[in-house]
C-alpha cells in the first residue's frame, strides 16, 4: 500500500487495507444487558469497525500482550473507530487499570439492564447449556428460611452495578463512561443509538429508518445488516423465554437491589426506571 502516515493513497483505499489499531472504544458490560444488540446496531455505521467475537483480553488473555490484542482488530481507515465488546470486563477487578494503562482516553460503554431480569436471563442462559442445575430460587438464597441472598452467585453479583462502577471511577472520569439502557435499546433503539453516536463523536447516521420491530421476537431488528442488503435479527440465543420464577423471590430480589440501584442512579446521574 501507500507509505508512512498521512492520508492513505488511492490504492490503499481501493484495497481496503487500512491499519490495525487498538480500540478507542470498548463495550465493557454487562453480561445479558444487550451488548450484542448494541454492537450489531453500531456496526451499521460506516465509521465503526468492530471485532465480532469477544476478545476477553483484559480479563483472560492479558498475558498475551497488546500486540496480540491489536492483531485481533479489524483494519481501519483514517477517521474510523475500532471497537470491541467483552461484557465481563465490567466485573473484572484488574480491567480498569489495564485499559487505562493501554490508553487513558479509551471511551467505555456499559449496557445496563434491570438487575433482576438480568439475573434471570443469566440463569436462563446457563440452564440452556446445563439443564441439570438447581432452580433459580435455590441458587438465590444462602438460606431460604432467613431470606439471606447469596451475593457470591455471579448471576446476582453482576447486577450490583454501583459496586463495580466504583472500581472504574478510580481510573476513569464518569464522563468517559456511557451508560446505555438495555430496556431503551429495545423500546427506542434509534434514540439510544443517537446517544452512543454522539458519545463516540460520530455523525448520527443510524436512525429509526434502520429499524423495524419484530413482534415474534419482541426485538427491534435491522432492515439491512452491516455489509448486506438482507434484514437482520439477532440470533436464536437472543430473547429466550425466561422460566417462571416464584414472585416472592422476585420481590425479595427487587428489595435487595433497590439501594444499589439508587446509588447507581446517583453515581451516573441517570434514573433507569427499574422497579
Amino acid at each position: 500500500g501507500s507509505g508512512g502516515g498521512g492520508t492513505p493513497g488511492t490504492l490503499t483505499l481501493l484495497l481496503g487495507e487500512g491499519t490495525k489499531r487498538l480500540p478507542q472504544a470498548i463495550i465493557i458490560g454487562v453480561k445479558k444487558g444487550g451488548t450484542r444488540a448494541l454492537l450489531e446496531f453500531l456496526r451499521v455505521h460506516p465509521d465503526v469497525r468492530a471485532v465480532g467475537a469477544e476478545p476477553h483480553f483484559f480479563d483472560r488473555n492479558y498475558e498475551r500482550g497488546l500486540a496480540w490484542y491489536r492483531d485481533l482488530m479489524p483494519r481501519t481507515l483514517e477517521g474510523q473507530i475500532t471497537m470491541e465488546k467483552t461484557p465481563s470486563y465490567f466485573v473484572t477487578k484488574e480491567a480498569p487499570a489495564r485499559i487505562s494503562s493501554m490508553a487513558k482516553g479509551t471511551k467505555l460503554i456499559v449496557v445496563v439492564r434491570d438487575p433482576v431480569t438480568r439475573a434471570i436471563s443469566d440463569y436462563t442462559q446457563t440452564l440452556s447449556k446445563k439443564p441439570d442445575i438447581p432452580t433459580f430460587e435455590s441458587l438465590t438464597f444462602k438460606n431460604r428460611t432467613t431470606g439471606l441472598i447469596d451475593t457470591s452467585w455471579s448471576a446476582i453479583q453482576i447486577g450490583i452495578y454501583a459496586k463495580h462502577l466504583e472500581n472504574w471511577l478510580l481510573y476513569f472520569p464518569i464522563g468517559q463512561i456511557l451508560f446505555v439502557s438495555g430496556e431503551r435499546l429495545i423500546s427506542d433503539p434509534a434514540g439510544e443509538l443517537g446517544r452512543v453516536q454522539d458519545f463516540l463523536g460520530l455523525k448520527r447516521i443510524i436512525t429509526d429508518k434502520h429499524f423495524y420491530f419484530n413482534k415474534t421476537k419482541g426485538f427491534p431488528c435491522l432492515k439491512k445488516a452491516e455489509g448486506s442488503s438482507k434484514p437482520h435479527c439477532l440470533g436464536k440465543t437472543k430473547g429466550r423465554t425466561h422460566p417462571d420464577i416464584d414472585q416472592e423471590v422476585v420481590q425479595r430480589l427487587r428489595d435487595f437491589y433497590r439501594p444499589f440501584n439508587m446509588k447507581f442512579y446517583q453515581m451516573t446521574g441517570q434514573d433507569f426506571g427499574w422497579d
